[in-house]
C-alpha cells in the first residue's frame, strides 16, 4: 500500500485537534478516519528538535520508516495521521524508529 502526503493546512489542523493522540519515544502522533480509500500523511519535528539539518533528518527516517512499514500492508482504512518528530528520532537506531512506527501504525490502522 502507498500512503499519499496531507498537503493542505486545514486538514492538518483538524487532525491536529481531533485525531487520536498516540505518544512514542521517537515521535508523537495523532490519526484520524478521513472517509477516503488512503492513507495521507504529513510529518512534522519542531525547532526543539535542533538544528535545520536535524530537524529535516528526523522527518526524512520517518517518512521512510513508515513507507516502509507501509509496503508491508496489504490494505488499510482510509486514515490521516500527522506525525511530530522529536529529538530522539534523528540518533535512534534504524530498527527502533521501524519499530515504534510499526507498533503506531498497528494501533492506528489496525493489524495487518
Amino acid at each position: 500500500m502507498r500512503a499519499e502526503r496531507l498537503r493542505r493546512t486545514k486538514d492538518i489542523e483538524i487532525v491536529r485537534a481531533e485525531g487520536e493522540l498516540r505518544a512514542y519515544r521517537l515521535f508523537s502522533s495523532r490519526s484520524r478516519g478521513n472517509g477516503l480509500a488512503s492513507v495521507r500523511i504529513a510529518v512534522a519535528s519542531p525547532r526543539s528538535v535542533g538544528t535545520a539539518v536535524r530537524r529535516n533528518r528526523a522527518r526524512r527516517r520517518i517518512r521512510e520508516a513508515i513507507r516502509a512499514a507501509l509496503r508491508e500492508r496489504a490494505a488499510a482504512p482510509g486514515t490521516d495521521l500527522f506525525v511530530l518528530a522529536r529529538g530522539a528520532a534523528v540518533d535512534a537506531p534504524s530498527d527502533a524508529l521501524r519499530a515504534a512506527v510499526r507498533a503506531q501504525l498497528d494501533a492506528a490502522l489496525g493489524t495487518a
